[in-house]
């Protein structure tokens, strides 16, 4: 039942939407699902990051904690929900990154989480399914990043 869950989760995800049903069952078989509960952390700013993770069920919230003078703060940079990516996309061009956001669970979410490395493999081996996630991966990280400005702007 999980394996299928997984799936269909890849399959609304917007990372992943524009590939065939045989490669969404083949990443289905790198993805576990994950349960968090409401308040839990999936990631914290500062981590080293090497997973991706699709919503399947609820929501997450991406904060960045940002030095306003002499005080700390966190703003909220995204609300994601259901079919929406979030992680380490440096793991999908073969390099360790430190993640610039921390990942909070309002409620209850379920999460894909997958190894970005083994994507990665993945893509190499398919280049033409590599290209199209490369591709939509440009279009997310514009998004989020006007996101984020857009955000630190009310600060």
């Amino acid at each position: 039942m999980e394996r299928s869950d997984v799936q269909q989760a890849l399959g609304r995800c917007e990372l992943f939407r524009d590939l065939e049903e045989k490669e969404i069952r083949a990443l289905g078989s790198l993805g576990r699902m994950k349960t968090y509960r409401a308040g839990e952390t999936i990631f914290r700013q500062g981590d080293l990051g090497e997973h991706l993770y699709v919503v399947a069920e609820g929501q997450v919230f991406l904060e960045r904690t940002v030095d306003l003078d002499a005080r700390q703060g966190n703003v909220t940079i995204g609300i994601l929900g259901v079919g929406r990516a979030l992680g380490c996309w440096s793991t999908l061009l073969g390099e360790p990154h430190i993640l610039m956001s921390s990942a909070l669970c309002p409620k209850k979410t379920r999460i894909v989480v997958l190894k970005g490395a083994q994507v990665r493999e993945m893509m190499l081996e398919d280049t033409c399914m590599g290209f199209s996630v490369m591709q939509r991966l440009c279009f997310l990280l514009r998004d989020r990043i006007e996101g984020a400005y857009g955000a630190l702007e009310k600060v």
